[in-house]
């Protein structure tokens, strides 16, 4: 098998950036909290100190007009751009599925047209287990899939809080994931034997359990955020900070799934 992506994100200082450079990250994630406060020097920093190493850096602007996004690229000048919009799975919200992915689209077009060499990141959301149904959530992730992957390099699944009330549920309204918690592994291979282009696994994922999910989905590469994260006393993960020896550990983890299946 090809060597896996190993993503990284909230990676908001240019310490950290280089540190998972050193460790062989692939592809160091900042992400932009809001339209209004998107001007971060220390992330510009990250984005300049990656540029000359092999990894890539990738941004999550966390807005939804155009103008904010290409503000934020322009500015920013990042490898890759992950979006992580929210589209809805339920059977009956077809139609609105359909329009939401048409408007996502028209943003991906634009950004491709205005800034050529950036590749694109779409998070499709895939769902906790335990569904009682989930072939009619499997149609639907697969009719998204069908319909960005001329738009997209790589997808990304991203766990889906929940499934009745879905905006709702999630840590960041409208959008999805960071919740630290582990997307339905057969969606998620479903998703990674029909797509046409890459698929990076997210949702949950950590040294524990990235070598059953490579084995399991065989995605391109695999994301984690919140489970790489620095613990305080209660053991919660702390936003925006990264647990050195839990990186390690990850990327160990993702060799040995290599060889497994090498």
């Amino acid at each position: 098998m090809k060597r896996m992506i190993v993503q990284l994100y909230e990676i908001q200082e240019p310490r950290e950036a280089e540190r998972l450079v050193e460790l062989g990250v692939d592809h160091i994630g900042s992400v932009i909290l809001s339209p209004e406060n998107w001007k971060i020097p220390a992330i510009k920093d990250v984005v300049r100190l990656i540029r000359g190493s092999p990894a890539k850096s990738t941004l999550i602007p966390l807005m939804t007009k155009e103008d904010d996004i290409l503000r934020a690229l322009d500015f920013y000048q990042p490898d890759i751009v992950h979006f992580c919009d929210l589209v809805p799975l339920g059977h009956e919200d077809r139609s609105r599925r359909e329009a939401v992915c048409a408007e996502l689209i028209r943003i991906q077009q634009l950004v491709r047209k205005e800034f050529p060499p950036l590749r694109i990141i779409r998070s499709i959301p895939i769902p906790e287990a335990g569904l009682t149904d989930p072939a009619p959530v499997r149609e639907a992730i697969l009719e998204i899939a069908g319909l960005m992957d001329r738009h997209t390099d790589y997808f990304m699944t991203d766990t889906l809080r929940g499934f009745v009330n879905q905006a709702d549920k999630q840590p960041v309204a409208g959008f999805v994931g960071i919740t630290g918690e582990v997307c339905d592994w057969d969606l998620a291979a479903a998703l990674v034997g029909a797509s046409r282009i890459p698929v990076i696994m997210a949702g949950g994922i950590s040294a524990e359990n990235v070598c059953d999910a490579i084995g399991r989905v065989k995605p391109a590469g695999i994301d984690s955020c919140m489970q790489t994260n620095a613990r305080d006393l209660r053991g919660k993960p702390i936003r925006f900070r990264k647990d050195m020896d839990r990186v390690r550990r990850l990327l160990e983890e993702v060799q040995r799934a290599e060889e497994i299946t090498a």
